[in-house]
């Protein structure tokens, strides 16, 4: 069943992209786009594999990718760890959500543009600075689902624990954190394309480093095949992270009884 829900995902990414290059591919040729400011699937892969510094274009690739892979990474760790505490202290305590939820939406409601120069500030201009940047794209969205998740958890289960003497831990530990996976799965899936979004605004404004630095440089010097194949190398990346974390979901939801 495992294999089955893997190979079904693999399917449908793989169903997106062969979408994805036909839609380019047409959209070039339909409009008529200049060859010198869009690169099509061809140059992408001309650039990396079949021209004479194909090696040294890959290992330039691959030196940014890793650094913006870093970043983002670390921020999307840091947010979902904090979104899932944060939401069992709210659900533990409808006094804390009365609280502090207030202030999370306010706080997300101000452009993360906006704030990034004063996070650049405090936090400087290190990677301290793009987990923070990437934490808080990833936090506000993975809080309300972790939120939605624990209550959702069966009243009559938790019910069964107490009256077998289990406190709220227990219940938390055996009930409500299960019943929340689910929701933390959807957060990680739909929040990891979000954090290398978020990587690469760090990087535009604050850390000068990466992919993301890279791009802002490619559009500066006209370096038009370097843009167009980091637009996609990162493209191909969120859809394999999208890919891996819906594997792990399928495995753990199946070990606990779960639909994926």
């Amino acid at each position: 069943m495992i294999l089955k829900r893997t190979a079904g995902t693999l399917l449908s990414i793989t169903v997106s992209l062969v979408l994805v290059v036909v839609a380019w591919l047409v959209f070039i040729r339909q409009f008529d786009m200049n060859p010198m400011v869009v690169r099509g699937p061809d140059d992408v892969w001309a650039y990396l594999f079949t021209a004479e510094n194909a090696a040294a274009n890959r290992a330039l690739v691959w030196d940014d990718l890793s650094i913006t892979l870093i970043d983002a990474g670390l921020g999307l760790v840091v947010g979902l760890v904090a979104a899932s505490v944060i939401a069992i202290a709210f659900v533990l305590s409808t006094a804390a959500e009365q609280a502090f939820m207030p202030i999370a939406m306010i706080m997300r409601s101000v452009p993360l543009v906006a704030m990034t120069p004063v996070l650049t500030l405090v936090f400087g201009r290190e990677l301290t600075a793009t987990t923070v940047i990437v934490g808080i794209v990833v936090f506000f969205p993975a809080l309300v689902n972790m939120v939605l998740g624990l209550r959702s958890a069966s009243p009559q289960a938790v019910d069964l624990v107490h009256a077998y003497g289990g406190g709220t831990r227990t219940a938390m530990r055996k009930v409500l954190i299960p019943s929340a996976l689910p929701a933390f799965f959807t957060s990680a899936r739909i929040s990891a394309p979000g954090a290398i979004i978020g990587a690469l605004l760090a990087e535009w404004l604050a850390t000068g480093k990466g992919i993301g630095y890279r791009m802002l440089q490619d559009v500066s010097t006209f370096e038009s095949d370097n843009l167009w194949t980091s637009v996609v190398v990162i493209t191909l990346v969120s859809l394999a992270v999208y890919s891996v974390i819906s594997v792990i979901e399928n495995v753990v939801l199946s070990r606990f009884g779960r639909n994926p």
